[in-house]
Order: structure tokens, then sequence, then C-alpha cells
């Protein structure tokens, strides 16, 4: 069990939901209802060892009630937890097609009032990013992280009024994976609204993941870190406040500074190193930023700085498929700029950072970035693209049977831009030879965070 946060709001003081029985009925009927779903969240009934329509409404009941009887807990949800009754109960009574949660998704507002340790049940059908890619049915009881410098921060300084830093405090199996995320997209609806009010981050699942990876790379690297970023890695609530903050300015970058358009082009199709670029920038604004809130005295400038570069390099790079691996891309991006400028060192089989010269590198691959942005407002696509691959192609080798390595002659330029998206490798950019023995040495490691928590934080096995 997370413990209370002393806030100075109560919120910490209210009684946890997950304590009480009707949060495990709930938990329980969940369970019962998701193995039977398929892929879009419809059930169905006439399959071979499908429950009757009349077994899935009585479990629907269990859960309904169990949110009825949750709710008075939770008197700031309540208009979402009536909804999401009325939700569950049409789906049911409807014969368990492809559900539809659009009334509820709209009911629930938790970014409208952010207050440190306040308590949400969550229940949607849905898929979790980086975990299971079918819309089922999904609980989560969750804890908001806002303390008071950081809703100064956001309202003074880093506006996001979308953005929701938050914890778990249980979970159904589709939390039991790699998702660190609660996002309003991933929830079915009969049709998306013109606009989402919300996104949250499980910074405890961030800060738990990147203590036990980077740990254990320090040891394979003999990395010498400095004491203040060996205390950080030893305390999982700074990390927790440090993730918070950067994923808080990393989410608003990518809507701010000089942009072709929508750098991230959720719809479109383009080379899967435009979205590593983009998700680096984010980070690299939130480095560039770090450093000015150190320099004004927030210690949690300093964190996030640490966090930046020891999860890019060690985590990122080699978690995941290599498989259009955008943000694999970036670490090794990272990696290889700071090697190249001598503010990292690989020598006798030990790794050393000059950490002054790593901030001025870092900001400076920012600038080279930001760069390439604002001058590839005024290229077509393509040519962005290419100059993209360009930058990229500076420090990272591509494979030796690329295509887009020999240069646009060897592209057909008669195809739409999107169609010479085939013609990219799934791994365009492989493992340098550092990180393939790495990975080799922080497979285990890396396996093992899946689902982690801060409670599920013990040393790896």
């Amino acid at each position: 069990m997370t413990e209370a946060r002393v806030t100075a709001t109560g919120y910490a003081d209210a009684p946890h939901v997950v304590e009480q029985p009707a949060w495990a009925v709930l938990k329980r009927a969940v369970e019962v209802i998701r193995p039977a779903q398929s892929a879009d969240g419809s059930v169905d009934l006439a399959a071979e060892d499908a429950p009757t329509a009349e077994e899935l409404t009585e479990q629907v009941e269990r859960v309904a009630a169990a949110v009825e009887e949750l709710s008075p807990l939770l008197p700031h949800d309540a208009a979402y937890h009536r909804a999401l009754v009325a939700d569950l109960r049409r789906w049911a009574a409807e014969g368990f097609g492809v559900p539809d949660f659009l009334d509820s998704l709209l009911a629930f507002t938790p970014a409208a009032d952010r207050a440190d340790g306040k308590q949400h049940l969550v229940l949607f059908p849905m898929y979790t990013q980086n975990g299971n890619p079918d819309r089922n049915l999904e609980a989560v009881v969750v804890r908001t992280v806002w303390p008071e410098w950081l809703a100064e921060l956001e309202r003074t300084r880093y506006d996001n009024p979308l953005f929701l830093g938050i914890t778990f405090e249980d979970f159904t199996a589709g939390y039991d994976t790699n998702s660190a995320v609660l996002f309003p997209e991933t929830i079915a609806v009969r049709e998306a609204p013109e606009r989402f009010g919300w996104g949250g981050i499980f910074c405890d699942r961030e800060a738990a993941r990147f203590r036990r990876v980077v740990d254990a790379a320090r040891d394979v690297t003999r990395l010498d870190l400095p004491e203040d970023a060996r205390a950080l890695l030893a305390d999982q609530q700074r990390c927790e406040q440090t993730f918070v903050l950067w994923d808080m300015v990393h989410d608003r970058t990518h809507s701010h500074g000089d942009l072709p358009f929508d750098p991230f082009m959720i719809k479109q199709r383009q080379p899967f190193w435009m979205y590593g670029l983009e998700e680096l920038r984010c980070d690299l604004t939130a480095f560039q930023e770090a450093v000015e809130l150190e320099a004004e005295g927030y210690p949690q400038g300093r964190d996030v700085q640490y966090a930046i570069i020891l999860d890019r390099i060690f985590r990122f790079p080699v978690t995941g498929e290599r498989v259009r691996n955008y943000d694999g891309l970036g670490g090794q991006l990272l990696f290889a700029y700071l090697h190249r400028h001598d503010a990292l060192r690989w020598t006798d089989n030990r790794l050393s950072i000059d950490w002054e010269l790593a901030r001025e590198v870092t900001v400076r691959l920012r600038r080279e970035i930001e760069t390439l942005y604002r001058e590839g407002i005024d290229r077509p696509k393509l040519v962005h693209w290419l100059k993209a691959y360009d930058l990229v192609s500076d420090y990272l080798s591509p494979h030796p049977g690329s295509t887009w390595a020999q240069g646009p002659q060897a592209l057909d330029l008669t195809l739409p831009p999107r169609k010479l998206v085939d013609d990219v490798l799934p791994d365009e950019f492989p493992l340098s030879l550092f990180y393939e023995a790495l990975n080799r040495k922080l497979r285990t490691v890396v396996a093992s965070t899946k689902g982690i928590t801060a409670e599920r934080l013990t040393p790896a096995a």
C-alpha cells in the first residue's frame, strides 16, 4: 500500500479506496469480464466457452454496485461515476457489443481541480499503451501528484492545464504491463471528442523502472555518479517528483516552438526517426528548462538533468523491440552525441561522464534539432525528412542495406512521401557495439520492470 502523502488539502487523510471490500469485489468482477472480450471490447456470446449474457450481466452489475458503494469516498468524481454506471448497464442491456463510454469519458475531468494526494477510481474499456492492445475493461485507482512547487510552476511558467501526474494504488491486468500512461484517446467511444481534457502519466512507474535499470547499468558500466545523483537514485519520492516535472514540460513542448505544423503527425505516415527526434526535442527542452530552474534555486532542476541523461542513454536504447523503436533511437543519438563531443567516454571498460560538459553538449544538441525544425518550415516534407536523416546519420550508422542511406537518388521520387516510408528498414539504425553488449547484460533487468510500481521495487532476480 502506498503511504498517504501529507498535504494541506486533506486528501491524504481520506480513506484508501483500495482498502475497501468493494474494490476487491470490483477488481475480481472486471478480471472475469476481460478474458471474454474481443479486441474491440465486444463479447462474442456465440463463441465456444463464452459466458452467457446472464453471467456477464451479473458481473457487470457487481462492478456497477461496487462503483456506487465506493463513489461517496470520491465526491469530486460523483458525476463521472454516475455516468460510468449508466454506461456499464447500457452496455450489458444492449448485448455486450462494441462498448461506448463517451458519456462517462466526458464526465471525467481529473485535471480540472488537481490536488496532491487526490484519489480517483477509473474504469473504462480501453487499451493500455505499451501494455494490452485490446479495448478491454480496466480498473485503476490512482493518486494525483501535485506538490505546491509544481502547481506554482505550472501556473506561472509551464501552462499545461490537461496534464496529470499520478501514481498507482492498484490496477487490473492491463496495467500489469509496461504501460505508464492513462490517456483518454485509448478509451472505446462512439466518436472522438473534439478535444480531450486530460492526460495522465504514472510517475511512480517511471521512477521505479528508472531506478532499477540505471542502478544496474551503472554497475555494469562501472559509472561513478556524483553524490547528488546517487541520492536521487536512492529516493523513490524524489524520483517521482523529478519525473512529474520532466513529463509536464515535455508534454507541453509538443505544441511549442518553431514547428513544421504538426511535428508528431499522429495520423500521418512518416519515418520513425521523425518521431524519435520529436520525442528527443521535447526531452531536451525539458533539460534546458531544468538547467534554468537549477540556476534559479530549484533542486528539482538538477534532478531532471540527471534523469533525462541517465534514462535516455541507459534504459531507452535497450527497451522494446528493434522495430521502429523511436525512443530507442533518441537514446542512441544522445549517447553518440555526448560521446562525439567528449562529454562521455568509454575507456578501459568503464563509462565516465563529464557532467558540466554534458550539460553544455546536451543543450547544443537541442539547438541542432530546433534549427532543423525552424528550417523545416520552409522545406517540402520529403526534404525535411532527408535533412533529419542526415542529422541522425551524422552520429548513428545506418543499416548497411538501407535505401535511405544511399540518398534521394536511390528513392523513387515519383511516389508520394508516405509511400517512401515503406523503404525504411524496421531497424534503420542498429545498435552500436556498446549497446549490443549493454543490451545482453541488462535484458533480464529491463524485463523485470514489467508491472513495476514503488511497492514492487525489490531487487531484480
